[in-house]
């Protein structure tokens, strides 16, 4: 057999075994890819933050890598599976939680390094992982993640400036910059609930019952199905509370070939339009929409299928989230997307109404030449 003793002392890397012990005492899940302890009175070796019972310091090699470990003789702890790689999915998520927790408690603070120390992951594996898991980069979940805070705090009633260093900003000025990428107004004009923005708006009776389609200067901003022509109203009063509404004829402006087309996709007779929109939404949100829009008439897609698409498997949850926030639904033709068992999943306008949209658009589908 192999002198293991002798063969260890000559195979130990040089670390700061200081460092390393101080790692192994803590169970450091940040250390985890990088170090490694093999403890020579068993033979076997770990990573920092293996659960097993700690061994005595004059027991313990240290090692930078599994293949250092494995050629000094020591074998695979059984527990910890250092030989194998670490979840990227449970790192993933504490990096999330922590982002989380605290993008409105740091102003900016939140590093990469701050996050590599939470998630125990590399920093090329960190921002892959999470990219992958989330459909962001760390740094777009930040900004999105302060700027719904910016929105809660707006909401609450609080100044643009407590709102904006509330939210984790340094300064009001990057409150405003952000704003005017993910809310498509000034944050003082969404706490104002839309003041200063003037809406036209159209209603007209459809199969599926009222429908109202609402465009600013810039597009549509909202579109609703509704039983009556108070209930649709009151959903656009909702959303844009302070903004100045009016309601015009169907043949004044724009909005009268903008609502032929919402009409033709109720009906089952349209797929995609270039209809301008006007509506916010975050990095992630945009790519769930945009591949909404590229759904052929008569066909649908599951959540799993969107997030796959986007390059997102993992965001399953987040695609579904997506789709409930979409304020112009029939234009980005999220009734299109169904759960993986085929079961066709909620609708902001009833099980129903989406059941007999996507009737609708197969029939239609099927009439189309090939």
């Amino acid at each position: 057999m192999r002198d293991t003793a002798s063969t260890m002392t000559i195979a130990r890397p040089a670390v700061d075994e200081a460092t390393a012990w101080n790692s192994v005492l803590a169970r450091d899940p940040a250390a985890d890819e990088n170090l490694f302890y093999g403890v020579t009175t068993t033979g076997i070796y770990c990573r920092p933050s293996c659960p097993s019972r700690r061994p005595k310091r004059e027991n313990i090699s240290f090692f930078s890598s599994t293949v250092a470990a494995e050629r000094a003789g020591f074998r695979a702890c059984q527990r910890c599976r250092p030989n194998r790689p670490k979840s990227p999915h449970v790192a993933v998520q504490r990096a999330r939680a922590y982002i989380d927790q605290d993008a409105g408690e740091l102003d900016e603070r939140i590093t990469l390094s701050l996050l590599i120390a939470h998630a125990g992951l590399s920093p090329y594996h960190l921002q892959r992982k999470f990219k992958e898991t989330v459909g962001l980069t760390p740094a777009q979940y930040i900004r999105a993640r302060k700027s719904e805070k910016l929105k809660t705090e707006l909401k609450r009633g609080e100044t643009v400036s407590r709102a904006s260093f509330g939210a984790g900003y340094g300064s009001s000025s990057r409150a405003y910059e952000d704003a005017a990428k993910l809310l498509g107004m000034t944050p003082a004009a969404y706490k104002r609930g839309g003041a200063g923005t003037s809406i036209d708006y159209v209603t007209t009776m459809t199969s599926l019952g009222v429908l109202l389609v609402a465009a600013t200067e810039r597009g549509v901003c909202a579109v609703t199905l509704g039983d009556t022509q108070d209930t649709v109203e009151e959903a656009l009063a909702s959303e844009y509370p302070a903004a100045k509404r009016r309601r015009i004829g169907a043949a004044e402006g724009n909005l009268d070939a903008w609502v032929q087309v919402v009409v033709g996709v109720v009906e089952g007779e349209t797929s995609r339009s270039s209809v301008p929109l006007d509506v916010q939404g975050s990095t992630f949100q945009w790519k769930v929409w945009r591949e909404l829009q590229k759904i052929p008439l008569g066909q649908t897609r599951s959540y799993t299928d969107i997030a796959a698409a986007i390059a997102a498997p993992r965001a399953v949850r987040a695609v579904a989230s997506a789709c409930a926030n979409n304020r112009v639904a029939l234009l980005i033709p999220c009734h299109r997307v169904i759960r993986q068992s085929g079961e066709l999943g909620g609708y902001r306008w009833g099980v129903e109404r989406k059941r007999r949209l996507l009737e609708k658009e197969r029939a239609a589908g099927e009439r189309v030449p090939s």
